[in-house]
């Protein structure tokens, strides 16, 4: 009997720091600034996108989670100078077509200059 509360109490310990670390993986920055080249840099609220859209995936399937990747990949070729702003845009607009509350669409409303 005393062995299975251990056993429990094991997992139980176990399974907390799983998801614990879950959780702390999944907060990234609350804010990050975006190189938005000649049209300005972009203020990108990546919090509110991560408790919307659920799953990092979404936008991280094209660059992956590490502050300044997007552009050291577009330095080294490997991004397209414009693939992420169309994946943003391309959401939005899907948002907007669905009736669904969605980010911006035109250059000025994201780009600071």
């Amino acid at each position: 009997m005393r062995s299975k509360i251990v056993v429990l109490c094991v997992v139980f310990a176990v399974l907390s720091a799983a998801v614990m670390a879950a959780g702390v993986i999944k907060k990234g920055a609350e804010k990050i600034t975006l190189d938005g080249g000649s049209k300005g840099m972009i203020p990108f609220p990546h919090r509110n996108h991560q408790n919307n859209l659920g799953d990092c995936k979404i936008c991280h399937s094209i660059f992956p989670q590490k502050l300044g990747i997007i552009k050291k990949l577009k330095a080294e070729g490997k991004l397209k100078k414009k693939r992420v702003m169309d994946n943003c845009r391309g959401c939005h607009r899907k948002s907007v077509k669905q009736g669904k509350k969605a980010g911006p669409t035109s250059c000025r409303k994201c780009h600071s200059k």
